[in-house]
């Protein structure tokens, strides 16, 4: 299993963002993805989920309205826009899939929101 993330980097406030996560090693189709984002002595929280087919999503409070989760599952990825972006969203962001019993987790992708 192998999760690669990119599309991080450095963005002014109210900038956007779109991240990628390209997946193998696993029938993508079959499960559900998520975002998870851990910022400086934060602990890891999840920002948004997506169902195996796309028709179901949802996202932590904070990022509602202005965060869409998506995915291509012909192109085995998952992918995470982000608008009007904030301060606050600053953190190293990852790609997430639980099988088999256990969780696997990207290696992240920075993002910095900052003037």
């Amino acid at each position: 299993v192998q999760l690669v993330e990119s599309g991080g980097g450095l963005v002014q406030p109210g900038g956007s963002l779109r991240l990628s996560c390209i997946a193998s090693g696993f029938t993508f189709s079959n499960y559900r993805m998520s975002w998870y984002r851990q910022a400086p002595g934060k602990e890891r929280e999840l920002v948004a989920s997506i169902s195996r087919d796309g028709g179901s999503t949802n996202a932590v409070d904070s990022v509602k309205g202005r965060f869409t989760i998506s995915r291509d599952n012909a192109k085995n990825t998952v992918y995470l826009q982000m608008n009007s972006l904030k301060p606050e969203d600053t953190a190293v962001y990852y790609c997430y899939v639980h099988l088999l019993s256990r969780p696997y987790w990207g290696q992240g992708t920075q993002v910095t929101v900052s003037s």
